[in-house]
């Protein structure tokens, strides 16, 4: 399984998903994960009003940036008329990650604030008391005047009716007025009905930048620059647990010392309280949110920041990071101490990793920082932290990060690594470093290396890893030496037989990534007899033209093999239908066999294609393949929009073995470990063991006609060894996981968020008695990788019958 950045599992976080102009009506489930009309005010300018104009505020939930261009904001009046026509405000630009878009719309003859510096103006003239707003994909004016006619309109993205609106998603938003605006909660929830995710109150335009009307009601600003702290505190605003009591308020002058900036992507600055109040749970430092512009203080400035406190959920089942948003910073003074760092070592870190809701959300128990980790880490978010020499278990990504373990005793690697062993056991003292500092960046490490000395940092939270140590101190690297594995040759008798995801290869990529995974066949695994390899894409890659062969990426697959010392191997392979198994769009992912001619025969049976299915046939010199290759169920839902496996049935000495190469569906869909749901839930698992059920079904019928059948099953299963797609594929006993043969340090084949674990797998059938089984660690661990995935292999002794 290949987890991009813009994907997650139950180890990653949620995809992010960017709208386009065929944007879909319906609203997302909350936080959404994109655009959203976040408040909408049309008293600007009316008798008893403050602000001088009306407004409509969008937001990004989501943590990719969303494009506007194209799109509009319209408004229809709360009980059209046949006459009635949606009045149009035209957008353009972007709404950065976790920001705000300012449309001002007309304005009347009172009030006597303006609002910030709009991003883009109308002139449409709002009804204070009641009416529809939505946004739109396009710039031509909505047609339907009816909530059940807007439903079914594509180009609305979302929808606000307020006071007696017709239209409207559920039932309207009630309390708006002269003084008063509706507005989305601070996790920016989006449940389809706008009474339950918007309410009244003061109105609190936003812009892209970050900037609010000063002045507006108890407002975040305040034009007199306060010298003295308001009444709030950090920890008042923190709470007791993951949602801050006053989200969606806004506060004024708190008081705080800067700990920390950041200058790119979420820019900002974090502020630590030096006068703690005594409840551990309540945390003492807060991230605020500058939005599009850079920040203007300095570490050590003692300052007072006013602001709108909000919930920023960084993805869907991500928690929320708490912050100050449309900040007013006044500096009082420079070159202050900072607080003391909390230490994060084996003593302090608690062993349990989360409570538990039975699969549903934490956020409203009250943290336990002595119970679990994530409760410890959520207390401490926005503060300065310290970890001493912690041992690397996970590489340098390309993203600058690296992972680290506070506790070296924790289900340790024999590379060093930290192995995940069980949904029970998390692993505690995992956590994600990256650096704030430009001058000093993440050193290019691999997992068994040391940040030796001290790292200091804040506590923050992310989609990819949940909390992470943002340094502003950084540990020198201290090299182990972490080696590439080269695996024994397989002697004359032994048949070996391996697997390698190699990670979307293609014939467009560069020579240096064939050269590399061809080293790792020749060298590292000792050019085994049959090669199974998953994620082999068309000749074409990405590209969506309907090209569904891949006989140039294997001829320069197998020809970068020689030139390293292997074998010319003979390939085999089923091409699949044009966009029907998953992978990258456009890719035509699928499983091929690379197999050793001087060493193996391969059994070619015509017909076997997309569609048709491989069958047993029971001869009486055994079972034999209907076609070979051959797909298993290739029809059947199980692999939907998945790669297919294959089929084929070899001979070795003149003794026939059956291999079956898999690529399970990925983990994309599951929730992070992360995450606010706890325990998290594993969605894709369903396919998986559907497939799984497919592929033990077929075993079975191989056995059932000669029950001395060799059978070795292999791929990339995107499962652990104790998941129940893994029992489902060897219910009956009929195969057998070779993973588990291994020491439980070396279990393992791929790394993710710091946690080493395994996801690709061998089994055979029972008739295979001696064998010798290796994970070839030359990938996973280290920064430079031609592959994310390990490959591994089994050397059989294939006797007579």
């Amino acid at each position: 399984m290949h987890i991009s950045r813009h994907g997650s599992a139950l180890l990653a976080g949620a995809v992010a998903v960017t709208l386009s102009v065929t944007a879909l009506p319906a609203a997302f489930a909350a936080p959404s994960p994109t655009a959203v009309i976040s408040e909408v005010y049309g008293g600007g300018g009316n008798s008893g009003a403050t602000l001088t104009r009306d407004f409509i505020e969008l937001a990004n939930a989501g943590s990719a940036t969303y494009g506007l261009a194209g799109f509009s904001v319209q408004y229809l009046p709360a009980s059209p008329s046949a006459g009635s026509l949606w009045q149009v405000s035209a957008l353009t630009g972007s709404i950065a990650p976790g920001g705000r878009h300012l449309v001002a719309q007309a304005a009347g003859t009172g009030g006597t604030v303006a609002l910030p510096t709009a991003d883009a103006t109308g002139t449409v003239a709002m009804s204070a008391s009641g009416g529809s707003v939505a946004l739109v994909s396009g710039t031509t004016p909505l047609t339907c005047k009816t909530a059940a006619d807007c439903a079914v309109d594509t180009r609305i993205v979302d929808l606000v009716g307020y006071g007696s609106a017709v239209v409207r998603e559920g039932s309207p938003v009630t309390g708006a007025s002269a003084s008063a605006s509706v507005a989305r909660g601070a996790a920016l929830a989006d449940t389809d009905d706008n009474a339950a995710d918007l309410s009244a109150g003061t109105p609190t335009p936003v812009n892209s930048a970050g900037e609010s009307s000063g002045g507006t009601g108890p407002g975040p600003g305040d034009p007199g620059n306060p010298t003295e702290p308001g009444t709030v505190r950090v920890h008042d605003i923190q709470g007791a647990t993951r949602l801050s009591p006053l989200a969606g308020q806004s506060v004024s002058a708190v008081p705080g010392v800067v700990t920390a900036v950041r200058t790119s992507g979420s820019r900002g600055f974090w502020i630590q309280d030096t006068a703690p109040d005594a409840d551990a749970r309540t945390g003492e430092g807060l991230f605020v949110y500058t939005g599009s512009s850079a920040p203007t203080v300095a570490v050590g400035d003692s300052v007072l920041v006013s602001g709108k406190v909000a919930e920023y959920y960084p993805a869907a089942t991500a928690q929320s990071l708490t912050q100050l948003t449309a900040p007013k910073t006044t500096v009082l003074s420079s070159g202050n101490a900072l607080p003391e760092a909390v230490v994060l070592d084996a003593a302090s870190v608690p062993g349990a990793y989360a409570p538990t809701a039975n699969g549903g959300s934490i956020e409203a128990l009250p943290l336990d920082p002595t119970a679990y980790a994530l409760d410890l880490y959520e207390s401490l978010e926005g503060t300065r932290v310290r970890i001493a020499d912690t041992r690397i278990t996970g590489a340098t990504t390309r993203y600058n990060e690296i992972w680290v373990t506070v506790k070296p005793q924790e289900q340790p690697t024999a590379r060093g690594g930290t192995l995940y062993a069980s949904y029970a056991d998390q692993n505690t003292g995992r956590i994600k470093v990256l650096s704030l500092d430009a001058a000093r960046p993440i050193p290019v490490a691999d997992v068994g290396d040391v940040l030796s000395g001290t790292t200091t940092g804040v506590m923050d939270y992310a989609s990819f890893g949940g909390y992470n140590l943002q340094a502003t101190e950084l540990g020198t690297l201290t090299d182990n030496g972490l080696r590439r594995e080269v695996t024994r040759p397989q002697r004359g008798n032994e048949l070996a037989v391996a697997t390698y995801n190699v990670e979307n290869l293609d014939a467009l990529d560069d020579q240096a990534k064939f050269d590399t995974l061809a080293a790792g066949v020749a060298v590292n695994l000792s050019s085994p007899d049959i090669l199974s390899l998953e994620e082999i894409q068309d000749d074409n890659g990405a590209v969506k033209d309907g090209t569904v062969g891949s006989e140039a990426t294997l001829k320069r697959f197998t020809d970068a093999i020689v030139a390293a010392g292997g074998p010319q191997y003979a390939w085999r392979y089923v091409a699949p239908e044009d966009g029907q198994d998953g992978g990258e769009p456009g890719g035509n992912i699928r499983n091929v066999f690379l197999f050793n001619p001087e060493r193996v025969s391969f059994v070619d049976r015509a017909g076997g294609d997309a569609t048709t299915p491989v069958s047993v046939v029971d001869t009486k010199k055994g079972a034999t393949l209907s076609v070979s290759p051959g797909r298993i169920t290739p029809t059947s839902s199980a692999w939907e929009d998945s790669r297919k496996p294959l089929v084929g049935e070899f001979r070795f000495h003149g003794k026939p073995v059956f291999v079956i190469a898999n690529h399970f569906t990925s983990k994309g869909g599951d929730q992070p470990l992360h995450g606010r749901n706890q325990e998290p839930v594993r969605s894709s698992e369903t396919k998986r063991v559907q497939q799984a059920a497919e592929v033990n079904t077929f075993v079975k019928s191989l056995l059932s006609a000669d029950k001395s059948a060799r059978v070795v099953t292999l791929g990339d299963l995107n499962d652990f060894a104790f998941s129940t797609t893994m029992d489902t594929l060897t219910d009956g006993g009929v195969l057998s996981p070779l993973i588990t043969t291994l020491p439980a340090s070396e279990q393992y084949s791929y790394v993710f968020d710091g946690n080493s674990q395994t996801l690709d797998h061998i089994l055979t059938s029972p008739a295979v008695t001696r064998f010798d089984y290796d994970v070839v660690h030359i990938n996973a661990e280290f920064a430079d990788q031609a592959s994310d995935h390990d490959p591994q292999i089994v050397r059989m002794q294939v006797n007579k019958r």
